[in-house]
């Protein structure tokens, strides 16, 4: 028999990417950058427990340590333009001014959602993907539902879509009281006894 391999065997996952335009890569909701140069281009991404590695026709452009946190990014500086100006027209000012045409509870949201980034242009998924939502629920309840989000100090997408999922944002219906009837029993004493 032959001796082992010296190094254990690495189980490993491929999976095809389309490259953000914010130049970073999706796996399992964590978020790793990539040479901006590859924005909008399909590249191949090989993770393990352990690494992230990300491939362009055949070479290796990017190398991670693997992070399990969801909605994070995980950056490296030399993949970021000098300025970011390959993304002038998703400035903050345009997505907080879109949000603001919403309401004013929608603007400051998507404000709260860029403040809570590194990068101002890491933020700029998940403020696409809050304005989004006036397309299922109609721009009246993403305010509404904003304007919750922001009164119970959770401003984030995924408050504001389960808001919005729930239906907290609409107002309940004052028709009817409702009927409770109270157990007969020694030691209750019923809205009565109070009066």
């Amino acid at each position: 028999m032959r001796p082992l391999p010296a190094a254990p065997y690495v189980f490993a996952e491929w999976k095809e990417l389309t490259v953000a335009f914010d130049y970073h890569v999706d796996i399992d909701r964590h978020y790793y950058s990539v040479p901006h140069a590859l924005v909008g281009h399909s590249a191949w991404a090989r993770f393990s427990a352990g690494s992230v590695e990300v491939f362009f026709r055949g070479e290796r452009v990017a190398t991670h340590v693997r992070s399990y946190q969801r909605g994070v990014h995980t950056t490296i500086a030399d993949h970021m333009p000098k300025s970011h100006r390959a993304h002038a027209e998703w400035s903050p000012r345009r997505l907080i001014q879109w949000g603001e045409s919403i309401g004013p509870a929608t603007g400051a949201v998507v404000e709260q959602l860029l403040r809570s980034k590194p990068h101002l242009e890491q933020g700029y998924r998940a403020c696409l993907g809050l304005l989004s939502l006036s397309r299922e629920y109609g721009e009246q309840r993403l305010e509404t539902a904003s304007a919750l989000a922001l009164r119970l100090c959770s401003p984030t997408r995924k408050s504001v879509k389960s808001i919005l999922e729930s239906g907290r944002d609409l107002p309940r219906a004052q028709s009817e009281p409702l009927a409770f009837e109270m157990p007969m029993h020694g030691n209750v004493r019923g809205p009565g006894y109070y009066h």
